[in-house]
């Protein structure tokens, strides 16, 4: 096929023990998935339906080893939350909950890096949030270790440090929609697709870096990622 363009590189991320890279299509983000995480933003942590936000599929960096991410332009608030992250391999629609782990392919540790006062700002003037939170390089994403290799993942510790300290801890069990309540009720209003990754949310403890800080964030059972952030 000839193309008026060259098309953008496809964006994958590494898959743990194997050579090929998983292509990276959409990803979904839930938003306010933990209760203390709720709270520290001031909203009611209450069960009501998940939303989802959206970054573009150049948001995803191979943090598969050590590495960088830029500083990035119009913020001074530069914020980690620290995110399982859900690989779908089998796309569908009107999944049900109890089908839903079938769908996926794996599980990552990722970082949902947020330019928070542009957020906050863009929240409160009841406006999109898409300055805040869907930017490029904003969610570094570490290997991707495969469920058929290490099961599926619904309890485990989950923490982010900045330089040695710790920032964020909790445990994956403290999810207020679990990993099948997500897929089962996006696909109701879109069909997933292979490729589609879906954030799960953070917990409490989300805070600002700045450049030359560095980010150790891990899962229990999942391959970590070290992410500094770049003059």
């Amino acid at each position: 096929m000839n193309y008026t363009i060259p098309p953008v590189p496809v964006t994958s991320l590494a898959v743990a023990g194997i050579a090929e890279r998983f292509p990276v299509n959409r990803i979904f983000c839930v938003g306010r998935n933990y209760a203390a995480h709720a709270r520290e933003m001031g909203k009611d942590p209450d069960r009501d339906p998940p939303f989802f936000f959206m970054k573009p599929a150049n948001a995803a960096v191979d943090a598969s080893v050590p590495v960088s991410i830029p500083y990035p332009p119009k913020t001074t608030n530069f914020h980690h939350e620290i995110e399982l992250v859900v690989a779908i391999g089998k796309g569908g629609k009107n999944i049900a909950a109890s089908d839903a782990l079938e769908h996926v392919y794996g599980y990552a540790v990722g970082l949902d890096m947020t330019r928070r006062d542009l957020q906050l700002d863009a929240r409160d003037k009841g406006r999109p949030w898409e300055f805040g939170k869907s930017f490029a390089l904003s969610a570094p994403i570490g290997a991707i270790t495969r469920a058929a290799d290490g099961g599926h993942r619904e309890e485990g510790a989950i923490s982010v440090t900045v330089n040695g300290g710790v920032r964020q801890s909790s445990d994956i069990t403290k999810l207020i929609w679990s990993v099948s309540e997500c897929i089962a009720y996006l696909s109701e209003y879109e069909t997933l697709e292979p490729g589609d990754l879906i954030m799960t949310g953070t917990p409490e403890g989300v805070n600002a870096v700045v450049a030359g800080d560095v980010m150790q964030g891990d899962i229990a059972g999942l391959s970590g990622i070290s992410v500094t952030v770049a003059a």
